[in-house]
């Protein structure tokens, strides 16, 4: 069934009152108030309208999105697989089959020339709407293999373990696990993470596979804090981690001893964030203690206090140290220079703490000046090969082995594109673009040789600007279909993001939040008075944060966006940092700020929340997406900011909202399904800019 009117929500009075001031919210009946599970039939019956009327609005495009899809599609090689990687005398590999939406997981012995079938993905996602792996652990005598999965999109996983010799059910399936295991030494024994009724990850277990009984090891009774588990890259030890956006707080146990008591690191205290790994005697220290840009530090295993810690590396304004990896004889930084990715190899002998110097080492080097370099999957401890990930806007995703003693690199795997590609054909840029403030943010841009650089090319500007996450500057096969049709792309830089360093995050988040958005608004002008775009000719897409960024630069300049694609944006700002009992509120403040208690947040967050700075104004095209069972942002924000702006735009363009009522924050799964719903965006971009004059003279 199509609906061809917009949909009208129903307005109720509900309001609330903090620090004098009161906030009326005529549509937060939205909210099911049995959620996580929504059964409410007004609820679900507005949703299904929005849908009806979106689909209204697909169906005479859906030529269009068939085309796009068979394009993006024919992009992806119907059999694929990564690189196998070698741990505990196995080799394992993924695998997709032609047609399959999932993958297969597989292994092999050393030596032998048959592999074995670990994980069928496509068996597992047979009776769902939605199907996401978690964790996938072999134990460390390969005998039994520990995997979790997701079936709704609310990213609650349920944990299994098989015999891999029978096939059967080692234990009775464990719900509500946030999906990482770690497994003891002897095989016989497991950690997990249990979220809460909030989805909180909160409490470390400890199971037993012979008994079935289970011990908690770890809860944190903190709600702004996440409990996490991992291994050293030794394996020597498991890290239990509790954190928020800028606190860590890391305890110690032997992989051999689970009775044992955790031994602390170092504890919490506000902005301290820190990284642990382990080598020899010895644990290296990713930490901000010092320098906002990170530095490396060592202790001895026994003494990790940090009263002990001695400088590896020291950090510095323009080094931004990211990552860290500790093997037998190397010792491997992932650093970020002037926005550019590095990894550098140190050679640090055995002990650290003895050393009189530590030589700086070398940069593996790269062969473009625009790039994303990271470190692929190194499985074991001593190794003196490093794989590695890397792309850029116009080259595919390159798979490499780097031999550190020779300082050779061997390409493995080229990203495949059946229906073909021509890098010759696309020309990459990164441009620098002075904001209001004369703060200069960084553009890379993508386009084909043949597209014009005199404003008459349309644009998709992508930005995201939140929780110090980067936007690289990567290839994608999917946005070959808006440069194949003439499009510039191009991703802003913005502050918000940890890009240029961590001073970069810093300076868009809390108070300096408005810093995010003026730059992308200010990024899309740079380009304008560049001449290479025109005022309503640039469609705009983000999501989660990013979605939030959209909502954003639309109050403050509806009339610059050609169209605008939001998906599952965090627009309901406010109202969401003032409910304590969601899962993410109270790990989010630090991020917001704490409305609820200082009366500043309250007022600066009121100030640019997207949903409550909504105006009578004349607004572009939108499309807007939402998951049903989305713990991240939930669907009611999406859906509260679309009922509002109905009431409010004074202009005839389409407003659409589309909710996934089978999926989360992530959108459909299957590696087709995803592809399915770009195909839809794209092709709304495309009916929306078409008649579009060169200029908007509004």
């Amino acid at each position: 069934m199509t609906q061809s009117i917009p949909p009208v929500a129903a307005t109720k009075p509900s309001h609330q009152t903090h620090h004098n001031i009161t906030i009326e919210d005529p549509y937060a009946w939205l909210r099911d108030p049995g959620y996580p599970e929504v059964t409410d039939p007004e609820v679900l019956a507005y949703l299904t309208a929005e849908n009806n009327y979106f689909e209204a609005y697909i169906d005479p495009l859906q030529d269009q999105v068939e085309m796009l899809f068979a394009e993006m599609k024919a992009r992806q090689a119907e059999d694929d697989a990564s690189v196998p990687y070698r741990k505990n005398g196995w080799w394992y590999q993924w695998r997709y089959a032609a047609g399959n939406q999932y993958r297969t997981w597989h292994r092999r012995a050393d030596g032998a020339e048959n592999w074995q079938l670990l994980l069928d993905e496509n068996q597992l996602a047979a009776e769902a709407d939605f199907f996401k792996l978690g964790a996938l652990a072999a134990s460390p005598d390969g005998r039994k293999l520990a995997y979790s999965a997701d079936t709704s999109g609310g990213e609650r996983f349920t944990l299994n373990v098989i015999d891999l010799q029978t096939g059967s059910a080692v234990i009775e399936p464990v719900p509500e696990t946030l999906g990482q295991v770690v497994w003891h030494a002897d095989s016989a024994q497991l950690l997990y993470v249990e979220v809460s009724a909030e989805w909180r990850p909160y409490k470390v277990w400890h199971l037993d596979l012979a008994s079935a009984g289970r011990t908690a090891l770890y809860e944190e009774e903190d709600a702004s804090f996440f409990v996490g588990i991992d291994l050293t890259q030794s394996e020597r030890f498991v890290l239990l981690s509790s954190g928020s956006h800028t606190e860590s707080e890391i305890r110690l146990l032997p992989r051999d001893d689970f009775q044992a008591t955790p031994k602390l690191i170092a504890p919490r205290r506000a902005n301290h964030e820190y990284s642990v790994d382990h080598r020899h005697t010895q644990l290296l220290i990713l930490s901000n203690r010092e320098v906002e840009n990170f530095a490396v530090y060592t202790t001895d295993e026994n003494a990790p206090e940090e009263a002990n810690w001695h400088t590896v590396v020291a950090g510095d304004e323009r080094t931004y140290l990211t990552g860290l990896l500790a093997l037998d004889a190397y010792v491997v930084v992932e650093e970020r220079i002037d926005g550019l990715d590095q990894i550098r190899v140190l050679e640090p002998g055995a002990d650290l703490l003895t050393a009189q110097h530590v030589d700086a080492g070398h940069y593996i080097e790269f062969p473009e000046p625009a790039y994303q370099a990271s470190l692929g999957t190194v499985a074991e401890f001593s190794t003196n090969t490093l794989r590695l990930s890397y792309t850029s806007m116009v080259t595919p995703g390159t798979v490499l082995d780097y031999d550190i003693p020779t300082r050779q690199q061997q390409t493995l795997k080229v990203q495949q594109i059946p229906s073909g590609y021509d890098a010759g054909q696309f020309v990459t840029e990164r441009r620098l673009i002075t904001a209001r403030d004369g703060t200069a943010v960084p553009v890379s841009l993508v386009r084909h040789t043949a597209t014009p650089t005199d404003g008459s090319a349309p644009l998709y500007l992508y930005g995201y600007g939140a929780y110090g996450i980067a936007i690289p500057p990567s290839f994608s096969t999917t946005r070959l279909s808006l440069l194949e049709r003439g499009f510039i792309y191009a991703i802003a830089h913005i502050r918000g993001g940890d890009d240029l360093g961590y001073h970069w995050y810093r300076s868009g988040k809390l108070t300096q939040r408005t810093n995010t958005f003026n730059d992308f608004v200010d990024c899309a002008q740079g380009l304008i008075d560049a001449g290479l775009a025109q005022r309503g000719r640039i469609a705009i897409a983000g999501g989660s944060a990013g979605g939030e960024l959209m909502g954003a630069v639309v109050n403050q300049d509806p009339g610059l966006w050609g169209a605008v694609a939001a998906h599952v944006p965090f627009v309901d700002v406010l109202n969401t940092m003032l409910d304590g009992s969601l899962p993410l509120t109270p790990i989010e403040w630090p991020e917001w700020g704490n409305p609820i208690e200082d009366p500043d947040a309250f007022a600066t967050i009121r100030d640019y929340s997207p949903y409550d700075q909504l105006q009578p104004a004349r607004y572009p095209p939108m499309l807007v997406t939402a998951g049903l069972n989305d713990p991240r942002v939930t669907y009611w924000e999406p859906a509260k900011y679309v009922a509002k702006l109905r009431t409010l735009k004074q202009d005839d363009n389409v407003l659409l909202l589309k909710t996934n009522m089978e999926a989360g924050h992530g959108g459909k799964s299957g590696r087709f399904e995803a592809l399915r719903e770009s195909a839809e965006e794209f092709a709304f971009f495309l009916r929306e800019l078409a008649d579009k004059a060169p200029a908007d003279s509004r």
